[in-house]
């Protein structure tokens, strides 16, 4: 049976092509004078934000802003369906409306986002969210083997080229650098992740590692090449494992590295190592405790493991944008939701590592590269697309600077095992 084609942003058919039945988003429309109840409803979305320092610029011109608070920026809502929608669903909908061009903005889009976020987490007072950010708390779905796939194919598998516009130049890592000093360029900050990473698992050659979700081969080539390891990678992406098969004949690390298409789920063997930077969140809570039990009968008895994951601080799903249109499936876990990894199988958790703003400088670099190529990527997909793009790496930069969300490295191993430093020095060696 023949896959159906999703367009990138989980749109049935051809890309760009228009939703069955849904109304034309391109289409101008006239929405005349700016009715008293309209009004109402523009300060009901600020209050339901949590009164942001952002002023509504209505389709006539009109201004609504929270008194008392200045204005960083304007929302430029261009018809009166595109604010109704707007109250309804602010979460969902903006995302969509934006991406149409229906409502613009104003500004700097990373900071007017920063302010919004903010105001969201604050409105209530400590432990009393805004109505808005209770919308946001629905348990998410049980990641089944297909729904995974499905996820991931829907993300990742948009194809190759599109992730080289603006990845790192080198290794083409879709997560977290690591910037030990602030002025590093992005490639060198990439391979500083990888050096932070190896160093924290203390990689010894003759060893071998199996890692979860791979992304395009920059750690498992790395670990091989670097540190005399063997490594067998897990990834459900198509493209993703058939750039790393050829990036590993290219560097001569055939014999050394293995790239299998399959699920986490699915591992097999018993390694020295396990590793996984940016997989987690693709897992779901859920499933934490079968994360558990495959990493426990995958350690030898002396084995050791990292995890690396975007995180919360309490819980709460991704944005219902984001999780519909870009990531589907994902959750960013709290620590204490990522101990149902560790605690039924007593694994010993030896270090935590917060990389929230080390995050944020990643995607400034993203963003800044993605907009440098807005147009090839117009020509691969359409604008709509390049908006969708913009908004999510924007809004993730937001989201990292806020503390919407943080960037969790956890180092752990056997409960008995001794063969441990004695302190953190070795992570910070400034030599290499």
């Amino acid at each position: 049976m023949q896959e159906r084609k999703l367009d990138p942003l989980g749109v049935p058919g051809p890309r760009g092509a228009a939703r069955p039945g849904a109304e034309d988003e391109s289409r101008p429309r006239r929405s005349g004078r700016v009715t008293a109840p309209e009004r109402w409803v523009g300060r009901k979305l600020l209050e339901a934000l949590g009164r942001p320092p952002l002023a509504l610029m209505l389709w006539n011109g009109e201004e609504i802003a929270c008194e008392g608070r200045g204005v960083v920026g304007r929302l430029r809502i261009h018809d009166r369906g595109a604010l109704y929608r707007l109250l309804s669903r602010p979460g969902l909908e903006f995302g969509d409306l934006y991406a149409a061009g229906r409502v613009e903005v104003e500004g700097e889009l990373p900071g007017i986002l920063e302010a919004v976020y903010r105001s969201i987490g604050a409105g209530g007072g400590p432990g009393r969210p805004t109505r808005f950010a209770r919308r946001l708390r629905r348990p998410p779905r049980a990641q089944t083997l297909l729904r995974s796939r499905r996820n991931i194919h829907h993300h990742y598998d948009i194809g190759n080229e599109f992730y080289e516009l603006w990845l790192d130049a080198e290794a083409m890592q879709y997560t977290c650098a690591y910037f030990p000093l602030a002025t590093l360029s992005l490639e060198e900050a990439q391979r500083a992740k990888l050096r932070h990473v190896c160093r924290k698992l203390e990689l010894r050659p003759g060893e071998s590692v199996v890692e979860a979700g791979s992304g395009w081969g920059g750690l498992t080539c790395h670990m091989a090449r670097e540190h005399g390891v063997t490594v067998r990678a897990y990834n459900t992406s198509r493209e993703q494992v058939a750039h790393s098969r050829e990036r590993a004949l290219r560097e001569g690390l055939a014999g050394r590295v293995e790239f299998v298409e399959d699920d986490y789920r699915n591992i097999r063997g018993e390694y020295d190592v396990f590793v996984s930077v940016g997989m987690l969140e693709h897992v779901g809570p859920a499933r934490y405790r079968q994360l558990g039990e495959v990493i426990h009968r995958s350690l030898k008895p002396r084995g050791r493991g990292l995890l690396h994951s975007i995180g919360r601080n309490r819980p709460a799903p991704l944005n219902p944008w984001i999780r519909k249109r870009i990531f589907p499936g994902a959750y960013p876990p709290t620590l204490g939701e990522m101990s149902e990894i560790f605690e039924p199988r007593a694994f010993s958790v030896l270090d935590v590592e917060n990389l929230r703003l080390h995050y944020a400088r990643t995607l400034e670099y993203w963003l800044e590269r993605y907009e440098g190529q807005t147009e090839r990527v117009r020509a691969m997909f359409d604008e709509r697309f390049v908006r969708a793009w913009r908004l999510y790496l924007a809004g993730s930069v937001a989201a990292f600077r806020s503390g919407t969300l943080q960037l969790f490295q956890i180092l752990f191993t056997r409960p008995d095992n001794n063969d441990l430093p004695w302190s953190r020095a070795h992570l910070y060696d400034r030599s290499e």
